[in-house]
């Protein structure tokens, strides 16, 4: 039986007939590894996912989390999954040998990922913030942090978060007031609230490290003030292990629609129930420089926005077979030009209406996945291409695309969710069905890693502009050499490219027309738009990427895989054209609404 959480024939057509994974063995990073570690290490993560995160999904969703004042229950199967996945050595999978790592491509590593955000994303929420915690620190944290905290995380014994948000603050991160104040050692005492944190108090692991944000009193104001710490739930020992409790808290939980096995909290540092070393404060340690400690967080975020597009995909993914399963096996009704009543009836997978359904699903996760993974593979050209222009192409190629790569697939996999119910019927809104908790899941993740109009002002305000517009350049080069590609190819192929030329010609028109009044409140109260039609012509032209890359040949997958590129073009494409519409006339409906109108 084929799997209900992620298609592997996909994956190895988008690895290796589109991507070519294996030509990345010829770098000295990944030369230790071929085609057939690659295949080992998918196989792996598809059978630890379905026998030990999977299994628990729905346990994990009605028994969250319970916090009894002193300390969280947790269901003991997230416990054991974690540990068999930290055991196969998947928390540093793309990590460096040297701190215990495989060394494997990113793009290997996060398709591996994905089979765990589709099989149980409350548990594999744990690893993802660790992997990204632990990356951060690979990246900007000292020798000693790196073997203080690092090689723990790897070994799964030590768990990692992100603390940014605070209870006043939300995404206005220049508004935190956590305060950071030296002392004479080179430590820091942290005292302030922060909110949100997920994975912020458990008992699945012997101490969490959390990455704090926090401003040193004198310091610059806003975000140029803001600073980095390492602020772990238990002192660390010199032989590595937990010690003294340190001053952070947990206040309690926030119980979310979706994602419920992951704890979700409220933390205070430097409440005072704790005193370590006598001195009142959370005890923590500067990561790198004071105050450019949002510069690093970014590091981490920039990470966590793909993976959190990568979350929304697999959640998409899964749902759409879970609906293609119950539509090839629910019989309802008979055919419309069917006049005998007494006829058998037909699986729902014959009836118009639900190929239709089935086929936006397809459009989006399959497209969802390709862009995943294509932004993942610009993450190893960055780290390992051979010269510093390739490295450099793809780095601005990478952050043009970032916010694209979170919020495209958040909005289009929920809207795949969506469909996934409707093909269900009345049985798709019941909870004895998986297809409703895959939609409270992903409905958090328009807002994970921030909002739709967060990522909308970050690349129409910034991206596109940076450098005098080099970023949108390049992924209109990009694109072109597609089209290009395509319009040789002649037949289908250049029918395709021609409507993504007219869509991309939008882009760069769009785009000049938005920013030629000299006005940046009114083309920034566009964004949302801007984005999210932007975001469509990108992923028609990840469409035409993969259906370049299709074989000659009538199998069922390459006629599915054509059949969901037609649709994209046909059906999803055109809705740009009304959207550019309205962002050249220069719209401030939204803008002139005053408050005292709603």
């Amino acid at each position: 039986m084929d799997s209900l959480l992620l298609s592997r024939r996909d994956l190895d057509f988008l690895l290796h007939d589109w991507l070519d994974v294996t030509a990345l063995t010829r770098r000295p990073r990944y030369a230790d590894h071929d085609r057939d570690t690659f295949d080992a290490v998918l196989d792996l993560s598809e059978s630890i996912a379905n026998r030990h995160f999977a299994t628990h999904n729905k346990k994990n969703d009605a028994e969250e989390p319970r916090f009894d004042g002193e300390r969280v229950h947790i269901i003991p199967e997230v416990k054991e999954a974690l540990r068999v996945f930290a055991e196969a050595g998947l928390t540093g999978a793309a990590m460096d040998y040297e701190v215990g790592g495989q060394q494997l491509p990113t793009v290997v590593a996060n398709a591996c990922t994905a089979w765990f955000q589709a099989a149980n994303v409350g548990t594999a929420a744990y690893p993802f913030l660790t992997i990204g915690n632990a990356n951060l620190l690979l990246a900007h944290g000292s020798k000693e942090q790196v073997d203080t905290y690092v090689r723990p995380m790897v070994e799964g014994r030590f768990f990692g978060t992100m603390c940014l948000s605070e209870p006043q603050a939300g995404s206005s991160l220049a508004d935190i007031t956590t305060r950071a104040v030296p002392e004479a050692d080179g430590t820091y005492r942290l005292t302030g609230t922060k909110m949100w944190i997920s994975g912020g108090d458990h008992e699945l692991s012997e101490n969490i490290v959390h990455l704090v944000l926090a401003k040193i009193p004198g310091g610059p104001a806003g975000v140029k003030g803001i600073s980095l710490f390492i602020v772990p739930k238990f002192l660390v020992e010199p032989d590595g292990s937990p010690g003294e409790r340190n001053d952070v808290v947990l206040a309690g939980l926030n119980h979310k629609m979706g994602y419920r096995g992951t704890t979700n909290t409220l933390l205070n540092f430097g409440e005072g129930r704790h005193t370590p070393g006598g001195a009142p404060g959370a005890v923590g340690y500067l990561v790198g420089e004071a105050h450019h400690g949002l510069a690093y967080m970014f590091h981490m975020m920039n990470e966590a926005r793909i993976g959190v597009g990568l979350g929304s995909t697999a959640l998409g993914y899964t749902g759409y077979l879970h609906a293609v399963d119950y539509a090839r096996t629910r019989p309802q009704g008979r055919p419309l030009t069917g006049r005998d009543a007494n006829a058998p009836q037909v699986p729902i997978i014959e009836h118009t209406d639900v190929r239709r359904m089935l086929l936006a699903q397809k459009s989006y996760v399959e497209g969802a996945l390709a862009l995943s993974l294509y932004c993942s593979r610009l993450l190893d050209e960055e780290r390992t291409a051979e010269h510093e222009p390739e490295r450099a192409r793809a780095r601005l190629l990478l952050d043009v695309l970032t916010p694209l790569a979170k919020s495209w697939p958040s909005q289009w996999c929920l809207a795949a969710n969506d469909l996934a119910i409707q093909v269900h019927g009345g049985y798709g809104y019941t909870r004895e069905y998986n297809v409703e908790q895959f939609y409270r899941d992903n409905r958090l993740n328009p807002i994970h890693e921030g909002t739709h109009g967060i990522h909308g002002l970050d690349l129409l305000g910034r991206k596109v502009v940076m450098d005098g517009g080099a970023g949108l350049r390049l992924l209109l080069e990009t694109v072109s050499a597609t089209i290009a590609r395509a319009t040789a190819a002649d037949g289908e192929a250049a029918a395709l490219a021609a409507r993504l030329e007219q869509a991309a010609a939008r882009v760069e028109r769009t785009t000049a027309r938005l920013w030629s009044t000299g006005d940046p409140s009114t083309a920034l109260a566009n964004a949302s738009v801007y984005l999210e039609a932007v975001g469509h012509v990108v992923l028609a032209w990840i469409w035409l990427e993969q259906f370049l890359a299709l074989k000659d040949g009538a199998d069922d997958f390459h006629e599915g895989k054509r059949q969901a590129a037609r649709y994209f073009f046909r059906a999803e494409l055109p809705r740009t054209e009304p959207q550019f519409d309205l962002l050249d006339s220069l719209d401030r409906t939204a803008a002139d609404s005053r408050a005292e109108w709603f």
